[in-house]
């Protein structure tokens, strides 16, 4: 490996600014995050669209966007997939939220969603399975790595009721 495949990734944490960035999205729109302030947002990365954890993962997130729109989110997916694929992925598996496509890894790498990451007992380079949940001013409030994508949006919700200052999600 070269020397920037051991660079130590950045890690992202409750507090900070959530990185702008402006995405394609599988429907044709774009999205700019900071375009979205006042609402609260889900950012989700994951490795590969149609694979059995992501599909595990975007279905989890599917089936409880109720839940997560009741507490007022928007929930947005990132992956390197291009624009075609995501399509493909949000037709299989009736997904009802945004698919951004990040081809080059930019977005990814912003939020520490890139970089090294162990894969049965062996180092590599890749995508890290993560979450950020952004309040409407832009701040992170959730910050999670390496997050399994079974049981993923109970275990976030979790994390969310566990917050002290709740008055950021009334707005």
């Amino acid at each position: 490996m070269t020397d920037n495949a051991h660079q130590e990734s950045i890690r992202l944490e409750a507090g900070q600014t959530a990185p702008d960035f402006t995405l394609p999205g599988d429907t044709g729109d774009t999205v700019t995050l900071s375009a979205l302030r006042g609402k609260n947002i889900v950012l989700y990365f994951y490795p590969a669209a149609m694979t059995p954890g992501c599909t595990t993962e975007a279905c989890d997130f599917r089936d409880n966007l109720a839940r997560l729109s009741a507490r007022g989110f928007t929930v947005l997916g990132v992956s390197k997939d291009p624009l075609d694929k995501l399509a493909r992925f949000r037709e299989r598996d009736h997904l009802t939220f945004p698919l951004l496509s990040d081809p080059d890894l930019a977005v990814h790498r912003l939020y520490g969603a890139y970089g090294e990451k162990n894969l049965y007992g062996k180092v590599r380079l890749g995508v890290i399975r993560s979450t950020f949940v952004i309040d409407g001013d832009g701040i992170i409030r959730v910050a999670k790595y390496n997050v399994r994508a079974k049981g993923h949006v109970d275990s976030l919700l979790r994390a969310l009721d566990k917050l002290d200052d709740q008055e950021w999600m009334q707005r």
